[in-house]
């Protein structure tokens, strides 16, 4: 007589866990506040450039206040922001800072923590 196991006719488990589903890449939002000194060359050039790269890197997903130190030397200070212009990223943390007129696209978006798009 041939002795049948207790497993014998029902379905073999799996013992493997189930594969993860894919990573979605996580969409941030980001909140910039350019500090600027009145209506000079280099801050209307800072601003021109920043929003070249913003909308070429982050269509849609950005939200820019511009602020004059003149008008607000209140927010600046308490910003401590040393240097005009000045870009401070609030959104996504941490707050990064960059100085300068944001010509340079590489520097700003290493400045930001942004990857650039491939």
């Amino acid at each position: 007589m041939t002795r049948k196991s207790p497993a014998a006719g029902k379905k073999a488990r799996c013992a493997a866990p189930l594969p993860e589903p894919p990573e979605t890449p996580q969409v941030h939002r980001y909140l910039l506040r350019l500090y600027v000194a009145g209506l000079t060359a280099r801050s209307t050039t800072a601003l021109a450039n920043l929003k070249t790269v913003c909308e070429s890197h982050l269509k849609g997903r950005y939200e820019l206040e511009v602020c004059d130190i003149y008008q607000q030397p209140e927010l600046a200070r308490r910003e401590q922001v040393v240097a005009v212009p000045t870009l401070i990223r609030r959104l996504p943390p941490p707050v990064r800072r960059v100085i300068g007129d944001m010509s340079r696209e590489d520097r700003v978006l290493i400045g930001l923590d942004i990857l650039p798009e491939l």
